[in-house]
């Protein structure tokens, strides 16, 4: 059976986004808008707080920011559709169900293997947040999406609270040790943000959030 589709504000926008992005990614037909309202539904799942519909126009948005540091915009614009849309908090494997996911549906939508390939890296990438040299699009996205880590510091502490909501099935103690090392990685990558724009803008704000978030764990 179908989901039903939530309602959001931006959805009219996000439609009209995801219709753009498979046009300019060479993709075509009426298959088109039944992805953007599958996807949309998978953003809108109860178990998310953080990992909504709301980020993913958050990471779409930045993506915009970005777009003059990428080789394949378009690529990089599925990758952000994609990168979330399976998303179960007690899961280790949501980036690989998510890249297969585009795998599957994007020769649907008359995009070449080779995108479609490209996408399902970008979106395996996510899991570590760790793009090589030379790779611009891996670049895009993942500063894209670890933008909200240079957020003002009250907004900030709303993402974390949400994550935390994510996880309110792990008791306390667990938590806090498990996101404890999850900054620890961040803050241990030798630059969270690879593009010249994210590391001028983002860098030091996010680095100092951060450290404050590991400061308050460790009390």
């Amino acid at each position: 059976m179908p989901r039903e589709l939530p309602e959001h504000p931006a959805h009219d926008e996000l439609v009209r986004r995801w219709r753009d992005t498979v046009q300019a990614a060479g993709g075509r037909g009426p298959e088109a808008d039944r992805y953007a309202h599958e996807l949309l539904s998978r953003w809108a799942e109860p178990q998310r707080r953080y990992h909504t519909t709301d980020h993913l126009l958050a990471v779409l948005h930045r993506v915009d920011e970005l777009a003059g540091h990428a080789e394949d915009l378009a690529a990089v614009q599925l990758a952000a559709w994609f990168h979330d849309a399976y998303y179960l908090p007690d899961r280790s494997t949501n980036e690989e169900r998510s890249a297969r996911l585009a795998e599957l549906a994007l020769p649907e939508l008359g995009v070449d293997p080779s995108r479609t390939a490209e996408v399902a890296r970008l979106v395996r990438l996510t899991v570590t947040h760790d793009p090589g040299p030379g790779d611009p699009d891996g670049e895009v996205l993942c500063d894209a999406d670890l933008a909200v880590l240079a957020s003002e510091p009250e907004r900030y502490a709303a993402y974390a609270a949400a994550v935390r909501e994510e996880y309110g099935f792990v008791p306390d103690d667990a938590f806090r040790a498990g996101r404890a090392a999850v900054l620890r990685q961040l803050l241990n990558l030798g630059r969270l943000f690879r593009t010249s724009y994210g590391a001028e803008r983002w860098e030091d704000a996010a680095r100092r959030n951060l450290r404050a978030e590991l400061a308050r764990l460790s009390v």
